[in-house]
């Protein structure tokens, strides 16, 4: 069957004639998707909009392109805007700049209270002081505590590392009384 026919039963909201079209026009659609969100399940999500807004203003397309010219420009206009949507910056990691936390680096300076730790901690941003908390007082590892916020262990890490280092700021500043 040509398409211009599809087209007009798809119009006519026969639901053979759509799923038609989609066949014909999937994986072509979907390499298209990933090209873009280089993500299996993102490329999907859109391609399945990209079909579902196709199917529902298919009485807009007037056969100037073809159909699939006309469906690619839907599923290229979805992927930019999932992007958008995500605001996905992809970046290239340069791993030299990139270190392991030491997780028993836990130096205190000299006259610093434990009441003193426990108030610093106290001050620290919200997502930083649970995980500090977590780490140092109750001693939970970095797998418990991911578990526990329903975060990553790569984010428990990160999150360590900067509570971390504001909370020897906070304390810095206590003992040199600035």
């Amino acid at each position: 069957m040509f398409h211009i026919e599809l087209v007009e039963q798809c119009k006519a909201n026969n639901r053979q004639a759509q799923l038609q079209l989609y066949r014909q026009y999937c994986d072509g659609m979907f390499a298209v998707a990933m090209r873009f969100l280089k993500n299996v399940d993102d490329a999907e999500d859109v391609l399945q909009e990209a079909f579902i807004k196709a199917f529902q203003r298919i009485d807009q397309f007037q056969g100037e392109v073809t159909f699939g010219a006309w469906l690619k420009r839907i599923v290229v206009n979805g992927s930019i805007d999932f992007l958008k949507s995500k605001h996905q910056r992809t970046v290239e990691l340069d791993e030299t700049y990139m270190h392991v936390a030491d997780d028993e680096d836990w130096n205190v300076e000299p006259g610093i209270s434990l009441d003193q730790v426990k108030e610093a901690i106290e001050e620290l941003p919200t997502k930083y002081k649970y995980v500090v908390q977590l780490f140092l007082v109750e001693g939970y590892d970095h797998a418990e505590i991911s578990e526990i916020l329903g975060i990553t262990e790569t984010a428990s890490r990160t999150r360590l590392l900067r509570g971390k280092t504001q909370l020897k700021e906070k304390l810095k500043d206590l003992a040199y009384g600035t």
